[in-house]
């Protein structure tokens, strides 16, 4: 059914009338602030070392990797595990190192589905440029839970994602189900 000229404006009307805003007040740092550094194997190197934890959204740390939220989520709850070895793909782990990894990862998606209740996840790495890594020499596996319908307009149009919890809150709830598991 195609609108009329007047019809046409009432609707446009009604709709901006119930559309609901999106309040996201701790962006506006990251709006304002300076554009940061492309990321390098070195904030790996940096996380691992430090014992902020807390600052540096850590959730978990296992003999030879760790987990941290990734600052700039595909979705909420998007994490990675990172061996504190650096290296560019998983041939450089040795089987402790890579079985470590791949514990923790379990960890990590058990903790999530307990903590945020996703429909699913996508669990993976990406290795190598050409893949889509970001950090090329520095393999890690990306823990991202997904929801029904959790794909939008955002990311394509606005090349944005919407992240409706802080990081701290996600990081602190995560701590607390890992340190039990």
């Amino acid at each position: 059914m195609r609108l009329g000229g007047k019809c046409r404006k009432y609707a446009a009307v009604i709709s901006a009338a119930i559309m609901e805003p999106l309040h996201a007040p701790w962006r506006i740092a990251y709006i304002r602030g300076p554009r940061p550094e492309p990321a390098t194997a070195a904030i790996f190197k940096q996380i691992a070392e430090s014992s902020d934890d807390v600052g540096n959204y850590v959730v978990a740390r296992e003999r030879s990797c760790y987990a941290v939220l990734n600052r700039y989520p595909y979705t909420g709850g998007h994490l990675m595990v990172v061996p504190y070895k650096q290296t560019p793909d998983l041939n450089g782990l040795t089987e402790g190192e890579l079985c470590d990894l791949f514990k923790l990862t379990r960890r990590c998606q058990n903790a999530l589905a307990e903590t945020m209740k996703p429909d699913g996840f996508n669990i993976g790495l990406n290795v190598g440029r050409a893949a889509g890594a970001g950090i090329i020499e520095h393999v890690h596996v990306h823990v991202v839970p997904r929801w029904n319908g959790d794909v939008n307009f955002m990311p394509v149009i606005a090349n944005t994602s919407v992240v409706p919890e802080a990081l701290s809150e996600i990081a602190a709830r995560l701590r607390a189900a890992l340190a039990t598991t």
